[in-house]
């Protein structure tokens, strides 16, 4: 190897080093200063943000909850080769400081971009983004200095021992910036230490569980329940500073503390929420017991005008939705939620405050750290996922899916036991009925279920001889809809078609 080409290759390994660096100094910066979200990851979400709804679909689809640590990832792996290549071309065309410094700044044009698009706090990222720029000019001009000829044999060794003391004090600073995430930990402190009155526990009815092992349960717990969000870094949103605006189209615009919401009347239900990117069989649903205050009485409260018909539902992060008003005003709970069976929400989960309306898809309705509520209309407003090209109001689709035998399982031969979930909440299932190797329907017994906001158990019995089977799962609604056979993906408002699982009996 000659010389220049050994020397281009240090000077691309001085400017990896030098963007990994810069990153986690960026990252400890942030933490420092009191933000909760490291410019990486806003960065992120503006990618998240710019993605086309058919391609974000297709993502949650393949990589499910891992999506966001491997977009973080991503980026940290691009910055780290265009550092590369800012240092190969650096060598290349001109040695002089400049180079490398306006490269870097391009970087951190964009990183600063990203971060001042996101709410407040801001302040934070912009001091993340402007010392990990420092970091990228200064340990670069540090690590190329043994480079510049002429390079010898103790040239070399002071290179070597530059870029161990600096990727050593990278790994140092991004666990540093961990540690120093107090914001996140303060959060969580205040919500170990909440008491909310009037939030009683989950009372399960053994008659609406069939106990059907290998299904899941009835009940949701808290740590299995789907989440899918837009956040790289889950809001940390203390409940002391909390504000609630519900604003716009009405008489009294009303700003409620976390403490004005926990003065009035608690109400309690269960319900189902599932995301409408949830396939044919998907899990993207869940079913809990939450506690919160209805948003009807607030929005009467306000004095809504008689023209308006939707509620645009903004996050501490900025995400947005926009909700039919009437299925809030209606008789449904609909309702600012504050616990989740039990307990006080999670922050994955959108503590301290986010918003829960049965019989809509989560993308139009199920907004997490909800701060505000601009009541507007759907000719003036619309919300992050239909300006994505899903459709405006998102009602849920009524749906069945088979949980046990699942697909691809070996089961004995005789009696098989076949169940699994129903569901259209607001609206109820009267019926589900299987049909096994393409025969006729036949019915399926149903649990019991407290109320039309959750999905339903059922479970039946077929006698079946050795080889390969299978079976296909419909439900008939509370009003006397049959489930379609029609095949459709999620977008633009939610998959529909017979679940169908093949299984061997032995």
């Amino acid at each position: 190897m000659d010389d220049v080409t050994e020397q281009r290759g240090g000077w691309a390994l001085a400017g990896a080093l030098s963007g990994l660096a810069g990153l986690a100094v960026s990252y400890l910066v942030t933490h420092i200063v009191g933000g909760d979200e490291a410019p990486v990851a806003a960065v992120a979400e503006q990618v998240i943000r710019l993605t086309p709804g058919g391609v974000a679909e297709r993502a949650i689809r393949t990589v499910g909850h891992a999506d966001k640590p491997l977009l973080v990832t991503g980026v940290v792996v691009a910055v780290t080769v265009l550092s590369a290549v800012i240092g190969y071309v650096a060598r290349r065309i001109s040695a002089e400081p400049w180079v490398p410094a306006a490269a870097y700044a391009v970087l951190a044009a964009l990183g600063l971009a990203a971060v001042l698009v996101q709410p407040p706090p801001r302040v934070p990222g912009v001091i993340g983004v402007v010392c990990g720029y420092g970091a990228w000019v200064l340990v670069f001009l540090l690590l190329t200095r043994p480079l510049r000829p002429p390079v010898d044999e103790a040239s070399r060794r002071q290179f070597l021992l530059r870029t161990g003391l600096v990727a050593g004090g990278a790994v140092v600073a991004a666990y540093a910036g961990r540690v120093v995430g107090r914001r996140r930990r303060e959060v969580e402190a205040a919500r170990r230490m909440l008491s909310l009155t009037g939030v009683t526990q989950p009372r399960l009815d053994p008659a609406d569980d069939l106990g059907v092992p290998h299904q899941p349960p009835w009940l949701t717990p808290v740590a299995d329940f789907y989440r899918i969000d837009t956040a790289i870094v889950p809001p940390a949103v203390a409940p002391a500073d909390w504000r609630l605006r519900i604003h716009g189209m009405v008489d009294h615009p009303i700003e409620l503390t976390f403490d004005d919401l926990l003065s009035r009347q608690v109400t309690e239900n269960w319900m189902t929420l599932n995301c409408v990117s949830n396939t044919v069989g998907g899990d993207l649903i869940g079913n809990a017991w939450w506690s919160g205050v209805r948003i009807a009485p607030l929005l009467a409260e306000a004095g809504v005008h008689p023209e308006a018909d939707g509620v645009l539902q903004t996050s501490a992060d900025g995400w947005t939705c926009l909700t039919p008003i009437e299925v809030l005003t209606d008789d449904r709970d609909a309702m600012l939620a504050v616990a989740q069976n039990g307990e006080p929400l999670t922050v994955e989960h959108g503590f301290p405050v986010r918003m829960v309306v049965p019989g809509l898809y989560g993308y139009v309705s199920a907004t997490k750290w909800v701060v505000d509520l601009e009541v507007t209309r759907f000719d003036k407003a619309q919300g992050y996922w239909t300006d994505k090209g899903w459709s405006a109001r998102g009602p849920v689709k009524l749906a069945s899916r088979i949980d046990v035998p699942r697909g691809g399982a070996d089961v004995g031969h005789g009696e098989v036991t076949v169940a699994g979930t129903a569901w259209q909440q607001h609206t109820g299932v009267r019926a589900v009925e299987i049909s096994v190797d393409g025969g006729a329907w036949r019915p399926a017994r149903l649990a019991a279920v407290p109320g039309v906001d959750t999905w339903v158990q059922w479970r039946t019995t077929v006698t079946l001889d050795g080889g390969d089977h299978q079976v296909r799962v419909r439900a008939t609604s509370a009003t006397g809809e049959v489930q379609t056979s029609a095949r459709a993906e999620p977008a633009p408002d939610g998959a529909t078609g017979w679940h169908t699982v093949k299984f061997h009996v032995s």
